[in-house]
């Protein structure tokens, strides 16, 4: 008979643990070790320990420490990830960044806030002032997003991933229906559009789960009835079994599907502090599924009376991934950038190649409502070095190949195509618009832009430009609906000052005839001269444009003039200038 190896402390736990001893043996009236470290769960090393807490703030509200704690610290095999505090009492159930009413969340992004260099003591500094905050009630419980299901997410590998928009319904149970996007992804929505779509049950609980929820269907049954089944009691006040509802809904579903197939359904589990719930997408097998179309067929719908100890102990529930998405419970990452005043507007774009195509993702990505696209090019394969297409958009016009590259990034966007020089309906299309930006360079369309409406009536009016010669360096002209002068006209008279100072002497060459060896002749014949530059010059210049212009578009005072930038590699250096006109 083989022998097994006995396991080992790591090189990192042998430090880890000589460190402690030192600490401990320092400071012995604030930390001490309650017995000795040594291997326990996966590899881990459980080292029990008891800080001193006296000198802490109390407030109401707080957690409630005592002067003397215990904690059990575990410590990984390997430096790469923080050591893991737990508690083995049930007296911080409920309270904010605790996880499953044991384990203290002391790092909310381990990725930056733990640095393995600074060892055991930092790990210590940081559950010292951890717990100074939860006891002088300084967390914010909304910022503990899985905190309703125990404070971690569930999600189990090779399941698709649902995706919810859509705001659910304050009842006890209602509808909602599943569509397959990719094999990866499924969309919530709560009516009924295609009959492919798969009808789940969403059931709305009454209390948290500060345990979580499990992960077979008798612990689910179990956690629904009691959210601290099996571990502590008497923290929460009761309430009647959930199980029997749960069960009823999921029956009921599940009868509507042939047998032999899994069910899938989704728990809206409430937030501690109120607000939007927290959602859970979950999947019984086939088996569980048809024992619940049986009780159907048998009791009239009426399953009050099954028993969990009726369901195989050992049958899985797994756990979908959620991208929860509703406004309600998601910030946008960008909320506070420039860019965010483009959301909810109507975008006009003439113009969809250098810089074009560039601004219309990031326009579309910032949020906007709608967005027309106008350009009578055709997508060709040299473009693509440095515009916004694939080799299968060549061929297709440009308008109409970003039109659907837009339409794959966003669900709900609008966008407009169009191949001519000018939108086809300009009339129907105009009205409503919030901004037109022309990244066409071409003088006969600044010009037909500029007298396109009367002053006041149109909107905010913008020009882009990239240099020549390099494609780092960008120009900007504004011009807000009060101004009597349009784009085209600012852009002439700030040329005037900007030739005439030296200082600005790198973008002279937006109003200067282009001297022929500045040109790239593309392909060898009669090729129609084009500007140098990359993806990333393009994609660099259109992201500092579309900056800028959203910090216009946001602007209670208009204000009219031409910003002129410098990419950090530009053979001028970094720069950005703002010039008004006369």
């Amino acid at each position: 008979m083989t022998r097994r190896p006995t396991p080992q402390l790591s090189n990192w736990q042998h430090a880890a643990v000589r460190e402690l001893r030192a600490l401990a043996a320092a400071i012995p009236d604030d930390l001490r070790l309650r017995s000795r470290p040594d291997l326990g769960y996966r590899g881990y090393v459980q080292a029990p320990i008891r800080l001193t807490l006296t000198d802490l703030e109390r407030q109401p509200g707080g957690l409630p420490l005592g002067d003397h704690e215990d904690f059990v610290l575990w410590i990984g095999p390997s430096p790469f990830s923080p050591p893991l505090v737990e508690v083995e009492h049930n007296r911080f159930v409920g309270f904010p960044h605790v996880l499953h009413g044991g384990r203290l969340c002391i790092y909310l992004d381990p990725a930056r806030e733990w640095n393995p260099h600074d060892g055991m003591g930092s790990a210590l500094d940081r559950l010292y002032n951890w717990l100074a905050d939860a006891a002088a009630n300084r967390f914010d419980p909304d910022t503990s997003l899985f905190h309703a299901v125990g404070g971690v997410p569930y999600g189990s590998s090779g399941l698709p991933t649902v995706v919810v928009r859509e705001q659910t319904a304050a009842v006890a149970a209602q509808s909602g229906y599943l569509t397959r996007r990719t094999n990866h992804r499924l969309d919530l929505h709560f009516t009924r559009t295609d009959t492919k779509q798969i009808q789940v049950p969403v059931i709305r609980l009454v209390m948290t789960l500060p345990l979580g929820i499990g992960h077979t269907f008798t612990e689910v049954l179990a956690r629904l009835d009691d959210p601290l089944a099996d571990r502590w009691q008497n923290v929460f006040p009761k309430h009647p079994p959930q199980s029997p509802g749960f069960l009823t809904a999921l029956a009921a579903s599940a009868s509507r599907v042939p047998g032999g197939n899994a069910q899938m359904f989704i728990l809206t589990v409430p937030h501690p502090t109120g607000g939007p719930p927290h959602l859970l997408a979950g999947r019984v097998p086939a088996d569980v599924a048809d024992q619940l179309r049986r009780h159907v067929r048998k009791r009239q719908n009426h399953l009050t009376d099954v028993s969990p100890t009726s369901f195989d102990p050992k049958t899985p529930v797994e756990w979908c991934p959620v991208s929860d998405e509703r406004d309600s419970v998601t910030t946008r990452r960008d909320a506070s950038r420039p860019v965010n005043a483009f959301r909810g507007k109507t975008v006009h774009l003439w113009g969809c190649g250098g810089l074009g195509s560039w601004i219309a993702e990031f326009v579309a990505r910032a949020g906007a409502r709608r967005l027309v696209l106008c350009d009578p090019g055709t997508v060709t394969g040299g473009l693509l070095v440095r515009q916004n297409f694939t080799e299968m958009d060549i061929g297709t016009g440009k308008a109409t190949a970003l039109r659907d590259r837009i339409l794959a990034l966003r669900d709900d966007i609008e966008v407009d195509a169009h191949t001519g020089a000018i939108p086809d309906d300009l009339a129907t299309s105009f009205p409503g618009t919030d901004v037109i930006i022309d990244a066409t360079i071409a003088h006969a369309i600044g010009q037909f832009l500029d007298d396109l409406t009367p002053i006041g009536s149109r909107p905010l009016y913008a020009q882009v430009a990239t240099d020549v010669k390099t494609g780092t360096l960008g120009i900007l002209t504004i011009s807000p609906p009060s101004d009597p002068a349009g784009a085209n006209e600012i852009d002439q008279r700030v040329g005037q000052k900007v030739i005439q100072d030296g200082c600005l002497e790198p973008f002279h060459t937006f109003w200067t005839d282009v001297p022929s060896e500045d040109e790239l002749i593309p392909t060898r014949g009669c090729s129609i001269p084009t500007f140098h530059g990359s993806a990333a010059d393009m994609a660099a210049v259109a992201a500092t444009l579309t900056s800028l212009l959203g910090t216009h578009l946001a602007a209670t005072e208009p204000v009219s003039g031409t910003h002129l930038i410098a990419l950090p590699h530009s053979p001028t250096g970094p720069s950005h200038t703002f010039v008004q006109p006369d």
